[in-house]
C-alpha cells in the first residue's frame, strides 16, 4: 500500500508567509508530509511550473437562500437561483474550496426551522461549508434558547443589517444581538449602511423622477456607509463584542475600522472584488442594463478604488470575498422579478463573483504590484479561515490541514466570460475582462475536483464545517467603568 493517496509534485507552494519549492504528501484527506521529494504516492498531480496555494475559503456568500414568496401566483417560499451544486461547481472552477454562507430568519419566526432546511440544502453541494445565521427579529425566544442551540451545532457568527427592508435592526436590538454573541463566543457580522438615511434619500430621487438603475449609487452615498460603520464600532465597543464589517466600498468606513483598531478593538473589515474593479458608471447605461451592476454598498468612483487598495495594503481589510448573490438578468425573475421598468428601489441587489474572485484579485493585486503573492494568500485563504474559525483545518498549507490545494498558472492570461463562471446566473458584471493568473486544477480534501476548466465531484460529498470557541472571538475584558451590563448567565 502507497505512503500516500497522492503527491502534489514539484510546484512552488505559496504558504502566505513565503514560498518553497516542495511536495506535498496527501493521506486520507488531509496534508501528512511536506518534503523535497515524495515517492510511494498512489497517484500524483504534477504542478511544474505552477503556484501551488490554498484553497479558497469565501466567507460571504449568498446561496440557494430561501425567501418569503406569497404574493399573487407565488409559492410560499422562493429560492435564490444559485444551487448548492452550481455554486460548488463555480467555486471549484475558481479555486474556492471552502464557504460561509447565510440562514436566513424571516420576521416572526424562529430560525430553527430555517436552519434545518438549509442544512438538507447544503449537504446536495460538493463545496465543504459553515454558516452565518441572520437575525432579523431578535426576540426572547430566538437569543435566549435558539442561539445558545445552534452554537452548540457549530455556527459560531451572527449576521445583522443595519439597512434593507425588512431586515434592518433598530440600534437596541443591535445591541441585543451584540449582547447574545458575547455570552455565545459568536463572531457578528454587520452590513454597515443607515437605513434612515437611504429611506430619505430614496424617496427624494424617486419623487424627483430619478429612478433608473445609476441613482442607486445616489441613494446610498459613502457618508451613510461610514455613519453606520462608526455606529456598528461604537455599539460594539460599549457591549465588548467583536464584529466584522462587511464589505467595505470607501475609505472613510475603512478608516472608522483603523481608528477601531488603533484603540485595540477587535474590528476586522472584508472587501470584495466589485470595489477594486466596477464603479458608479457602469451603472449608467441604457434601459436595465446597469442592473447587472447594483449591489450594496454601491461601487464607487476609479478614485475610491485606490483608497481601498491602500487599505488593503495597510492591512485595514485584511480579507477579500465575494459577497456573491446572483441575481440573473433574463426572464421575468432575478433582476427583473418587478419589471424592466422598475426603479432602482425595486431591482434585487447583488452581482454573482464566486468563481471570479481568485483571478481577478490576484490579476489587479498580484499581477498589477498592488500587493504581494503572501497578501493575496492570506486575503482569500488564511485571515478568512482565522477569522471564522476554521483554521488551522483550512486557509493555510501545513501538516495536519485538509489538502485544499489550488494549482494556479500566474502567467496565464484569460478574458473572463459567463461561461468560464460556470454559475447558475446568466452573466457576469466581468464579462470582457481580462486578466493574468488563473487556477489550473483545484484540490479539495485530495481529491482532484477540477482540472483545466472541468470540475468533476460527485454531489453531496460537501461536508459541514462545525466551529468550536476560538480566541479570536473571545471579548478583551475591557469595559466601561468595569461595569458588566451584560454578565453571562447562570
Amino acid at each position: 500500500m502507497a505512503e500516500y493517496d497522492l503527491v502534489v509534485r514539484g510546484g512552488e507552494v505559496a504558504t502566505g508567509f513565503g514560498t518553497a519549492r516542495c511536495d506535498i504528501g496527501i493521506r486520507r484527506g488531509r496534508i501528512v508530509a511536506l518534503a523535497e521529494r515524495l515517492t510511494d504516492a498512489a497517484a500524483a498531480l504534477d504542478a511544474g511550473g505552477l503556484l501551488v496555494l490554498p484553497g479558497g475559503v469565501d466567507s460571504h456568500c449568498h446561496i440557494e437562500e430561501p425567501a418569503r414568496g406569497g404574493t399573487a401566483g407565488e409559492p410560499a417560499v422562493t429560492v435564490s437561483e444559485e444551487s448548492f451544486l452550481t455554486a460548488s461547481t463555480s467555486a471549484f472552477a475558481g479555486g474556492t474550496t471552502s464557504v460561509v454562507c447565510f440562514v436566513p430568519q424571516w420576521k416572526g419566526e424562529g430560525i430553527l426551522p430555517r436552519l434545518a432546511d438549509y442544512e438538507r440544502r447544503a449537504a446536495r453541494g460538493m463545496l465543504d461549508y459553515s454558516f452565518h445565521q441572520i437575525i432579523t427579529d431578535p426576540t426572547e425566544a430566538v437569543l435566549e434558547r435558539e442561539v445558545p442551540e445552534i452554537v452548540a451545532r457549530g455556527i459560531r457568527s451572527l449576521k445583522v443589517f443595519l439597512t434593507y427592508e425588512p431586515l434592518h435592526l433598530s440600534d437596541e436590538d443591535y445591541i441585543k444581538v451584540l449582547v447574545t454573541a458575547r455570552r455565545n463566543g459568536c463572531l457578528v457580522t454587520v452590513h454597515c449602511e443607515n437605513y434612515a438615511a437611504i429611506k430619505w434619500r430614496t424617496g427624494a430621487l424617486l419623487a424627483a423622477g430619478l429612478t433608473a438603475p445609476k441613482y442607486h449609487a445616489w441613494s446610498r452615498p459613502p457618508v451613510v456607509e461610514r455613519e453606520a460603520t462608526h455606529r456598528a464600532i461604537a455599539l460594539a465597543e460599549l457591549v465588548d463584542q467583536p464584529i466584522q464589517v462587511f464589505h467595505v466600498s470607501c475609505a472613510e468606513a475603512a478608516e472608522e475600522i483603523a481608528r477601531a483598531q488603533a484603540r485595540g478593538l477587535k474590528v476586522w473589515g472584508e472587501t470584495c472584488p466589485q470595489y477594486l474593479t466596477l464603479t458608479a458608471g457602469d451603472m449608467d447605461r441604457p434601459g436595465f442594463a446597469g442592473a447587472a451592476f447594483m449591489c450594496s454598498p454601491s461601487p464607487r468612483s476609479p478614485e475610491e478604488q485606490g483608497r481601498v487598495w491602500e487599505m488593503i495594503r495597510r492591512g485595514t481589510l485584511d480579507v477579500v470575498s465575494s459577497d456573491h448573490c446572483g441575481f440573473s438578468m433574463g426572464g421575468d425573475r432575478g433582476k427583473a422579478v418587478n419589471g424592466r421598468d422598475a426603479g432602482f428601489d425595486a431591482i434585487p441587489n447583488g452581482i454573482p463573483g464566486l468563481a471570479a474572485r481568485l483571478p481577478i484579485l490576484f490579476s489587479e493585486g498580484v499581477s498589477k504590484g498592488r500587493i504581494t503573492l503572501d497578501d493575496f494568500v492570506r486575503l482569500t485563504a488564511t485571515n478568512p479561515a482565522r477569522l471564522m474559525g476554521l483554521a488551522p483545518r483550512k486557509g493555510m498549507i501545513a501538516v495536519g490541514a485538509d489538502a485544499d490545494l489550488v494549482l494556479w498558472d500566474p502567467r496565464k492570461k484569460v478574458t473572463i466570460t459567463n461561461a468560464l463562471m460556470q454559475h447558475a446566473i446568466d452573466y457576469t458584471p466581468y464579462e470582457g475582462l481580462e486578466v493574468t493568473g488563473w487556477p489550473v486544477a483545484t484540490v479539495r480534501r485530495g481529491e482532484v475536483v477540477m482540472r483545466d476548466g472541468v470540475v468533476q465531484a460527485e454531489p453531496g460529498t460537501g461536508r459541514f464545517l462545525p466551529r468550536g470557541p476560538y480566541a479570536m472571538v473571545q471579548p478583551r475584558g475591557v469595559l466601561e467603568n468595569g461595569f458588566d451590563a451584560a454578565p453571562p448567565r447562570g
